[in-house]
């Protein structure tokens, strides 16, 4: 449609093809009506003027076309679509509607930003009185109610609130579907933008796709958003999935189903790992830590070799007071044993009915405790080695407040996990049978890793950090711990691992989408590991965050911070504020050649007094060309909402994206629900941008 071959295109300027278009057709007209006047018989006339037509219709076409360019550098656009609208394809992932971007547009844009030219990117003088006395005219009733009506036909009517350039869409007149392949997503799409620009809503068009195409997903939301949680169960309902829907929220306990982050474990080492790895490791904490390390997993291995499954409670239990784990532990190993079972209780009568001082080793301790250490004592007995034994025994031989130094580390988190009404969240009951009804009137169900993958279930995760950010941090990295864990072992031996020939999954699920919004807040040791390596287990992770400094003060550490960026593969960027997050993208790009055209007036005079000219004048266009950034950083801080760049394909294409902006059903989820979700909104109260308790 514009013009090819040319060094400058030249789209800014008049139409000047309407007015050829023009004349020509009044040419046609005149031929056309009046043969004579122009001395033509009327079969030439008739040939004359459809020729005439023709030219003016090419004309008139070309023109259009630059009008309309300048008219979509100007438009602001709102797109919004239902769940059911969203297309969704087991190939690939929609993200939009919008065009590659070339050094073509790279061009057009920076053509927009010539103070010469602006004229014909911002709007008309008529438009810009009624955009300055916008409120006054709604105080007309006429006027007030025609504002009202959505049409372009209509002046007064308000664009749409989404901000931003419009230009930066506007270059291009041509739209595409974009999709994200599903193989390219094993490398994990990282998605940055500051707040209200269409984020969170990004991670709804994609959950949904994500739910209908039938993948085990998981919704990590730190903070809590209502019409978050609303879309994913309004999408699972109407896709048949509302029998696969968990919702796991540590704000409302009453209707959250239940998980343990500890209870399941290939290797019981992980419980450990799990825990130690939320301890502060750096400086001389690093001492500290590997003794919660070591002195957790004597602890697990203990509750594990009694019949009981490990949890936060129990652990927390049994670091308040070891005794009673070193004394159930020994009666358990040595229970057959009936002769030494009958010396421990003579021993602990003794030391109960003894009248002098006790050993400083055994103060503060039980006195059964005291009496199995001192029979186990005597070497002479001939009992089989128990690492298990020996490590509680190792622990019960600190002095009490030397020990209460040791693991005063591991004292503080085990609190934030076992406090409150949280605490049945994590350490579920699991033979409860008469447990409390959740939102969907069944019993709070209890779920790990293995069962969301083999059941294909969707999983919202609510931390509420906003009201508990520290509980929610040691929950979500437990989780990540867990995950990364479950990877490791999916990986080696697939879905099907420990469940005998016949899985319970008829079909093994290939891959487990994994969402996580403000993921910076949760980011620890456990995240990098499973960005890096969960790729090839399946996992296909899309995080959000709003800046690049939100993870350096999570990580503390700028190198780590490019770490965590560069295992993503796939990045898109919806507006950012600060330069640096911008240019995680920018930065990326090639330099493409920028052409300008400087236009040259000049004149000589004459200083020969017999020559017959005065003066000589000339007009020059020249053309210059230099080389810039595909895109600029500062183009992605005034990104309309709704639009954003993506990379793509390994960063070899760079995508400039509209996403639809998807609309509730309106559909009733039941009263339980919606009184959970109607509590969300009024105690997560947002306002302008920032999100803040309300009552």
């Amino acid at each position: 449609m514009f013009s090819k071959g040319y060094p400058v295109e030249a789209l800014l300027r008049p139409a000047v093809e309407l007015t050829v278009a023009l004349v020509s057709a009044l040419c046609a007209v005149l031929v056309a009506l009046a043969p004579g006047t122009f001395m033509v018989t009327p079969d030439v006339a008739y040939w004359t003027a459809g020729l005439l037509g023709a030219y003016a219709a090419f004309w008139a076409r070309r023109g259009w076309a630059v009008k309309r360019y300048q008219r979509n550098l100007r438009r602001r656009r709102k797109w919004v679509v239902g769940h059911g609208d969203i297309p969704v394809d087991r190939r690939g992932l929609f993200l939009g509607r919008g065009f590659k971007w070339t050094a073509l547009h790279t061009q057009r844009l920076a053509d927009t930003q010539k103070p010469r030219l602006r004229r014909w990117v911002e709007p008309g003088p008529a438009t810009r009185w009624v955009r300055a006395h916008e409120y006054a005219l709604r105080r007309i009733p006429v006027a007030g109610r025609l504002a009202g009506w959505d049409s372009p036909l209509n002046p007064l009517r308000s664009d749409p609130d989404v901000g931003g350039e419009p230009a930066l869409h506007g270059v291009e007149m041509t739209e595409r579907d974009v999709y994200l392949p599903m193989a390219d997503r094993n490398g994990h799409t990282l998605v940055l933008g500051t707040t209200r620009v269409g984020k969170t809503r990004a991670l709804e068009l994609m959950v949904a796709q994500d739910i209908r195409r039938g993948d085990p997903v998981i919704v990590i939301d730190p903070k809590g958003d209502a019409d978050l949680l609303r879309t994913v169960h309004d999408v699972c309902r109407e896709c048949g999935r509302g029998h696969q829907f968990r919702l796991f929220h540590l704000g409302y306990p009453e209707v959250s189903s239940r998980y343990n982050g500890i209870g399941d474990f290939r290797r019981i080492t992980e419980v450990a790992t799990r825990i130690a790895g939320q301890v502060e490791g750096e400086g001389q904490s690093a001492v500290f830590r590997e003794f919660v390390w070591r002195f957790t997993n004597v602890v697990s291995r203990a509750v594990t070799a009694i019949g009981n499954r490990p949890n936060y409670e129990t652990i927390h239990k049994y670091v308040l007071n070891i005794d009673d784990l070193f004394v159930s532990y020994a009666r358990e190993m040595h229970k057959g044993d009936a002769a030494l079972m009958e010396e421990v209780k003579r021993s602990a009568e003794a030391a109960r009915r003894s009248k002098a001082p006790r050993d400083r080793r055994f103060e503060g301790r039980s006195y059964d405790a005291e009496a199995w250490e001192r029979v186990l004592e005597d070497v002479n007995r001939g009992l089989e080695r128990d690492d298990v034994l020996e490590g509680l025994r190792s622990a019960m031989r600190y002095e009490r407040s030397y020990f209460d130094k040791l693991v005063a580390s591991l004292l503080p988190l085990l609190e934030k996990l076992t406090s409150g009404k949280a605490a049945e969240l994590l350490a579920p009951e699991y033979l409860d049978v008469d447990d409390e009804e959740s939102v969907r009137g069944d019993p709070r169900p209890v779920w790990g890793w293995p069962e969301v993958v083999n059941q294909r279930l969707v999983v919202y995760i609510g931390l509420d950090a906003l009201s508990d950010a520290p509980v929610a941090q040691a929950v979500g990295n437990s989780m990540f711990a867990d995950l990364v864990g479950y990877a490791g072992e999916r990986y080696k031996h697939g879905d099907t691992y420990g469940m005998g020939a016949d899985g319970v999954a008829d079909e093994p699920a290939e891959r487990i989408v994994v969402h996580m919004d403000e993921f910076a807040e949760l980011m620890g040791d456990e995240f990098v590991p499973m960005v890096n390596k969960g790729g090839g287990a399946g996992l296909m992770i899309t995080a959000y965050s709003q800046t690049l400094s939100d993870i350096e003060a999570r990580t503390g550490n700028k190198a780590v911070a490019q770490q965590v960026v560069g295992n993503f593969n796939n990045l898109v960027m919806f507006r950012v504020k600060g330069i640096e997050t911008a240019e995680i993208l920018s930065e990326q790009l090639p330099e493409v050649t920028v052409t300008e055209m400087t236009h040259v007036a000049g004149y000589t005079d004459s200083s020969d007094p017999d020559s017959d000219t005065s003066f000589t004048s000339r007009q020059e266009d020249r053309v210059s060309s230099s080389r810039v950034r595909m895109l600029e950083a500062h183009a992605l801080t005034r990104l309309p909402k709704g639009e954003c760049f993506a990379m793509l394909k390994g960063g070899s294409e760079l995508v400039k994206l509209r996403l639809p902006m998807a609309k509730p059903s309106g559909r009733s989820a039941g009263e339980a629900f919606e009184e959970l979700v109607g509590h969300m909104k009024r105690s997560y109260e947002q306002l302008g941008g920032a999100v803040v308790l309300g009552d």
